[in-house]
This record gives structure tokens, sequence and C-alpha cells, in this order.
């Protein structure tokens, strides 16, 4: 008997060691039907940097400022990318000049000019014929060498050649330059247009804004540092969201639902609670085992829950440990 009563003893202990184990756990539920939960603060971080590469030149800001969206934090040197802008800009010039003289056509000078070419050589042409006949006659009657005769010849089919020469470009002139001609000269102009707003897109990225409201954690680096893209300048803690990250056993997990509202209480402040609402309920269990298959088990699934605060201040903290509770869960 005196072992039987010890051993009770001992499974009351234990009983009582594993109700106290479960009340400590990260959730409890009162008598009124609420539901506890505990959980820290999360706040947002964003690394900020440049989208183009350079030398800083100015930072404006240290660790522990308050920046609001848009200001400025940091530049960079704006010498090459100026040049660089001014550079396309002038081959954009010179594209719509080109497109502006091909669309144009030729000028009516240009074509008087060929047309005039043209008479000369046609001109040329009748006097290198009549030189031709008489010698061809002078040939026949003997008083000429054939050699004089084929030389005649020779003069009057270059001046020919030259007169149908003469003529063709006469032809070109009159109809104006190709279209093919124009069509390359637009896309030329358009690749030298995409250059400049590719440079004053990197010029405008030469200056680092803040993409929020917040805090500046950390300043990585200072003015004269050459930067690549991308490179990190500021840590940034954002003001905007904040949430709470909780857990809530399986057993509960019929009691929430994301857009449910709660009040959130923290350790530094507890008469002054904040409100806020689930947002986000893991589908994933945690600190579990992944295969259950007893009872007992299934009863210790966590899940993971995210709780927004809806007027945060400064007073929460990344970390800061927070009691969530849900009045009639």
């Amino acid at each position: 008997m005196k072992k039987l009563a010890k051993i009770l003893v001992i499974l009351g202990i234990v009983a009582a060691i594993a109700f106290i184990a479960k009340a400590k756990f990260s959730e409890s539920t009162t008598a009124e039907g609420s539901l506890t939960l505990y959980g820290n603060v999360d706040i947002r971080q964003v690394s900020l940097g440049f989208r183009a590469s350079g030398r800083i030149a100015a930072m404006a800001l240290e660790e522990g400022d308050p920046v609001t969206s848009g200001q400025l934090l940091a530049s960079l040197d704006t010498g090459p990318l100026e040049d660089n802008l001014a550079l396309f800009n002038a081959q954009v010039n010179v594209a719509e000049a080109t497109v502006a003289k091909l669309e144009a056509g030729t000028r009516p000078r240009e074509i008087a000019q060929a047309r005039a070419f043209m008479a000369e050589r046609a001109s040329a042409l009748i006097n290198t014929q009549q030189l031709l006949d008489r010698q061809l006659e002078l040939a026949i009657s003997g008083a000429a060498s054939q050699q004089a005769a084929d030389d005649s010849k020779a003069q009057h089919d270059e001046a020919e050649a030259r007169l149908n020469s003469a003529r063709e470009a006469l032809a070109l002139a009159e109809e104006g330059p190709p279209a093919e001609d124009i069509a390359i000269a637009h896309s030329e102009l358009g690749v030298a247009r995409a250059k400049v707003a590719q440079a004053e897109r990197q010029l405008a990225d030469a200056e680092l804004m803040s993409p929020a409201d917040g805090i500046i954690l950390t300043r990585v680096l200072e003015p004269g540092a050459i930067v690549s893209t991308g490179a990190s300048i500021y840590t940034l803690s954002l003001k905007a969201p904040v949430w709470v990250r909780s857990y809530i056993s399986e057993p509960d997990l019929g009691r929430i639902r994301p857009g449910m509202e709660v009040e959130v209480i923290t350790d530094s402040r507890p008469d002054q609670p904040y409100q806020g609402q689930i947002g986000f309920i893991s589908p994933v269990a945690e600190f579990t085992p992944k295969s259950v298959e007893t009872e007992d088990l299934r009863t210790d699934l966590i899940y993971r829950l995210r709780v927004i605060i809806k007027e945060p201040d400064d007073a929460l903290r990344q970390g800061m440990p927070v009691t969530v509770h849900l009045p009639d869960a």
C-alpha cells in the first residue's frame, strides 16, 4: 500500500508539472473563452543602394536619423553621367539631321545640275558621232587610216557610255533617296534617342531616395567610396508595416481567422494597448515531426501567425515581446 501511495503521489506531481508546462506554453485560454498568445515584434528592414555605379559624392544622414518617403539620402558624382548624356544628345541631333535630309529628297538645284550634265554628255556624243562618220568616209576613200577610224569609234562608244551614266544619275536624282535608306535612318535615330533616355535614367538614379518612412539603422559606406550597382549604402528600418510574430497550437486553429481584431500589449506600456488584426496564418506546422501518427502528437502541432499593428509608433522595437489578446475567440 505504501508503494502504491508513493506511485500515486509521483503521478500526481508529474500531472501537475505537465499542467503547469502546458499553461506556460505560448498561448492560454481564460475562463471567459478569450485566447491569449505570446509573440515578438517584427519590423521590416530594407537595404538601400544605387541603381547606377560611380563615386559617392554626398551622404546626408547618420545612423538613427528619421527619414520620410522620397527624402534624398545620398548622391553620386554626376560628372561622367552628364558627359554621356551630352554625347548621346549630339548623336540624336546628327540622326535627326540625316532623317530630315533623306525625307526632303533631292534638291531642285541638284536635279538641274544632273540634267545639265546629261545634256553635256549628249552633246559630246553628237560630236564623237560626227567625227566617227568623217573618219569612216576617209578610211573608205583611203585618205585616212583604219586606225584613225577605230580610235574615233572608241571615243564614240566612251561618250555614249558617259551619256547613259548621266541619264541614270538624273533618274536617281529625280526619284530621291530609297525607302530603305529612310527606314535605316529612322532606326538609327531611335537608337540614339534610346541612349539619351538611358543616360537620363542613370543620371536620375545618381540620387538615392527613401522608399518609405523609417529610421536609418546602419550607414554602410562614406563619401568618396566607389560603388557598384546595387551595393548597400544604408539599412532602413520601416515605420510601417509593423507586425507581431506569434504561434498557436493546432486545437485552437479553428478559433482564429484572418482579419480578426486583436489587442496587443507590451511589457513596457501595459496600460496603452495597440489594436491589430490577424493578417496571416501559416499553412505549415512548425517544431513538430513531419509525420504525425498518434493523437497525442497532433495536439503538439504549432502554426505561425502574423498580427498586423494598425497604428504603430516608435515605442515598438524589433524583437520586443508582446502579449496578444483575442477576446471571445
